[in-house]
């Protein structure tokens, strides 16, 4: 059935943002897109296309990215764990007091304009707003002050319990207990995006499911016939197929509360692809000679800030995750730094070049890129990498961890995973005042989101904002 919008007029415009963290625009907008009737059908009504991420294309600071306009070098925000300072081991993690910039509902609380802000990550622990804020996947569980007002935490709980804010430990080979979890996840926090959004006065509503990029995470390889893992036959060959359903349902359910008058977004932080497995960067580096151990190397697996390292002749490390990340060992920046300021670059020349040109097992070049930040940022803030790394464009992922006696590691040694991200996630954009009738958007950027909102809001965007709003219509 087609979705309708119910009337609720209001003298100022409203705009939902429903996002859907990790959706693939190749899954939604070819494989599955007969499967999604009311995604689809949004599409045919709005403006869609794929949306290209900012560098580094992972969940923080991706969405913050987008609520901001700003990208991660004015956000000083790296990755999920960034550097507090130029020690060897000192890593922090981005929760929502990393972000200093204004997000949409920020912005919209200086004009007096309410805002619904419900999982969207980069929001925990809570900021005081102009309306409701329930916290993101970096909650630590139920008992913590997850809400603003904090008086909206006891209604939530009192209506759905201990609130799930992510999958428990979704690198498992327990899938049916994961499929549980992630499914009974999505439908509470879909059944209280309904509640809030009937309950509340709003002029923006926000949200993100993170269920999609678990199911990604943990399922990919069953449906993808080109993985490494991949075995026709499993039970779970329709696990990804059967969530975006999920996902669609619930979506179905919900705009009908969103008034006629409001735009709708569905968008995506970044996409999702296939992985051939991991490079080991500190590996790398010591078979290189730019990282040498003080210690004999090691027997079992080590994470690299148990191990020994002899700085007086380390050049550089890295560190693990969907993409990599490399430090040098600067004089007089870090405590024992051995590479002289004006030499810096040279050196990340050289080892740029030679990761660029990395084969995989079986000596096939597997096109990964990098990237210094000040190459790709305006404005850097913060301590970013010295070398931001795209291993394999991230058909391959990075491992800190040392022990492997190889550079290429088929199994993820943080458990499994078969998927890592895409550069470009997705975005459909329905305005009912100004319908695109199915336009394709042709290079459309995450950082055009907020001020695309703004301007449907009519509120000025902030000379900060790096990219004007997308022409919708």
């Amino acid at each position: 059935m087609p979705f309708r919008l119910i009337k609720k007029t209001s003298p100022k415009r409203r705009v939902a943002i429903i996002g859907l963290d990790c959706a693939e625009p190749s899954l939604v907008f070819n494989r599955y897109a007969a499967d999604l009737p009311t995604i689809s059908q949004l599409r045919g009504r709005g403006a869609w296309g794929r949306l290209e991420s900012v560098i580094p294309a992972i969940t923080v600071p991706a969405w913050s990215c987008m609520m901001s306009g700003q990208d991660p070098g004015a956000l000083g925000i790296y990755g999920f764990r960034n550097r507090a300072d130029y020690s060897y081991n000192h890593l922090v993690v981005a929760n929502g007091d990393a972000v200093q910039e204004p997000r949409l509902w920020d912005i919209l609380s200086r004009y007096g304009r309410n805002s619904i802000v419900l999982s969207v990550p980069g929001t925990y622990p809570p900021r005081p707003i102009n309306g409701q804020m329930v916290g993101c996947f970096l909650t630590p569980d139920a008992s913590a002050g997850y809400t603003y007002p904090a008086t909206l935490k006891a209604q939530i709980q009192a209506k759905f319990g201990d609130y799930p804010f992510d999958a428990k430990n979704f690198r498992t080979h327990e899938k049916d207990q994961l499929l549980k979890q992630i499914t009974a996840m999505t439908k509470t926090h879909f059944e209280a995006a309904r509640w809030l959004v009937k309950e509340s006065d709003w002029d923006l509503f926000a949200m993100v499911e993170i269920g999609l990029d678990r199911m990604h995470h943990a399922f990919w390889s069953y449906m993808d016939s080109a993985h490494r893992s991949y075995k026709p036959g499993s039970p779970y060959a329709n696990a990804i197929r059967d969530y975006y359903r999920l996902l669609d349902s619930e979506i179905a359910a919900l705009l009908p509360l969103l008034g006629e008058d409001t735009a709708i977004f569905v968008v995506s932080d970044h996409g999702a692809k296939k992985m051939d497995g991991g490079i080991a960067i500190n590996e790398w580096l010591i078979r290189e000679g730019y990282l040498t151990l003080a210690e004999p190397y090691p027997q079992e697996i080590r994470k690299p800030d148990t191990l020994k390292i002899d700085w007086s002749k380390t050049l550089a490390w890295g560190e693990g995750g969907y993409y990599g990340r490399l430090f040098l060992n600067i004089q007089d920046r870090e405590p024992q730094g051995i590479i002289p300021a004006e030499d810096a670059l040279r050196v990340l020349g050289e080892i740029k070049a030679k990761l660029e040109a990395l084969a995989d097992e079986s000596g096939q070049h597997i096109g990964t890129r990098c990237f210094l930040p000040k190459e790709i940022y305006p404005a850097v803030e913060g301590i970013p990498p010295d070398l931001l790394i795209y291993f394999g464009d991230l058909s391959w992922r990075s491992l800190g961890t040392v022990g492997w006696n190889r550079v290429h590691v088929l199994e993820n040694d943080t458990g499994p995973d078969d998927a890592n991200h895409a550069q470009h996630g997705l975005i459909i954009a329905y305005d009912p005042r100004n319908p695109a009738n199915g336009r394709q958007l042709e290079n459309a950027h995450l950082l055009q989101i907020a001020p695309t909102v703004l301007n449907i809001l009519g509120i000025e965007t902030p000379k900060t904002m790096r990219l004007p709003g997308l022409v919708l219509s």
